[in-house]
């Protein structure tokens, strides 16, 4: 089938989703962001000297309330890009629904879409959605099904197809169990099905929560793939945070490469003013942060700490500086940051990035960046 082809179905979907969401729903609220982007940059690698992009980029979401307790939910995004915007559009790893016209590349996605079901003492959710854990403040080894990459703070988090099922025996306790279907989704023996099971704990100013998971075997994975953590937060005179999730593969046996773990602690002074936050990730080559696991925003590095230090001018304008740092080749990506809010629901921002390291083969350096400098101007309207 072609690119277009299933364009066009993802769009009768989305457009049949909306209309039978009206038809049927007491209350219909539709919502979503608007970003107009421009970047331009000094290239290294592939790219070349000098070069630009930009894309329009609309999140559009549909919520409807069918009856007591039974809502849906529905999430789409339209993209336009042209430059290294399009380049990276169409290099997607599931690139089907982009195509490229006289002079932009288009692609439509389906983002989220899903039921929830409350009872007074169930929840029940299920269909292409965000099963989300763990407390991390960047890194979130933890949340290993929908990994988060740093770089991109403001991404949206990709979903799983699956569901869960959450009790809640006292109010401040939660146990849930969850399932997803195999990352490939082509699979037709179910290697690489996840189910697993989470238990969350809050206090007066603490918060603990415990997660376990079962991935059946695949390749690469002949005896399945156990996954088990745990993340904690604190909320005393400053935010601390630690993430820990190891990750066990029979055919590579124990060891420290199975291990991801993460600890922060983020603080607001000067009034309220000033806000910083530093965290540190330990990163295994077979972890759930490890890009060689198969996680598309993971790391090659073991160290590497995140720390970013705010300053709001008034109740419009904010200033950051923030800096990735791999600590075990000395590379580094510091980004600097404004952000106005022009009136409400419409905000410009403008970031620049610097990949630096020391040798020039650094994971976060130039090379691997393909990048020298990086200038990135936006226009976010939401609704």
């Amino acid at each position: 089938m072609s690119r277009m082809g299933i364009a066009r179905i993802i769009a009768a979907a989305v457009l049949l989703g909306i209309a039978g969401g009206a038809l049927f729903a007491e209350g219909l609220t539709v919502s979503g962001i608007l970003d107009s982007s421009f970047t331009a940059g000094a290239g290294a690698g592939e790219l070349p000297d000098c070069f630009y992009g930009i894309e329009e980029y609309a999140n559009l979401r549909v919520q409807g309330k069918l009856r007591d307790g039974l809502s849906f939910y529905s999430a789409f995004n339209l993209i336009a890009a042209a430059g290294t915007s399009a380049l990276g559009l169409t290099r997607q790893e599931n690139p089907a629904a982009a195509a490229a016209a006289q002079n932009y590349a288009a692609a439509m996605e389906l983002e989220r879409l899903y039921f929830r079901l409350n009872g007074s003492y169930l929840d029940l959710d299920g269909g292409l959605l965000r099963i989300p854990f763990g407390y991390g403040l960047v890194f979130g080894p933890s949340d290993f099904l929908n990994p988060k990459n740093p770089l991109k703070p403001d991404a949206r988090v990709r979903a799983v197809l699956g569901g869960s099922l959450s009790a809640y025996p006292a109010d401040s306790l939660k146990i849930q169990v969850f399932g997803a279907a195999p990352r490939n989704p082509l699979s037709l023996d179910g290697g690489g099905t996840l189910a697993g099971i989470s238990g969350e704990r809050h206090g007066d100013w603490a918060s603990l929560q415990a997660v376990y998971a079962y991935e059946t075997p695949k390749e690469g994975s002949p005896w399945g793939v156990h996954r088990g953590g745990f993340s904690f937060k604190a909320d005393v005179e400053a935010g601390l945070v630690a993430d820990v999730l190891y990750t066990y593969n029979p055919e590579e046996g124990f060891g420290i490469p199975g291990l991801a773990a993460g600890a922060g602690l983020d603080y607001s002074f000067g009034e309220g003013k000033w806000y910083a936050l530093a965290e540190y990730l330990y990163n295994g080559s077979s972890s759930s942060t490890s890009v060689q696991s198969g996680n598309p925003a993971g790391f090659s590095g073991e160290h590497f700490l995140y720390t970013v230090i705010q300053y709001l001018m008034n109740d419009y304008t904010n200033l950051s500086l923030a800096c990735l740092s791999g600590l075990s080749d000395c590379s580094f990506t510091p980004i600097l940051s404004a952000e106005h809010e022009l009136f409400q629901g419409f905000t410009l921002s403008m970031s620049a990035r610097v990949p630096l390291d020391r040798d020039n083969r650094g994971e976060l350096g130039p090379e691997n960046s393909q990048a020298r400098f990086l200038f990135n101007l936006k226009a976010r309207l939401r609704f």
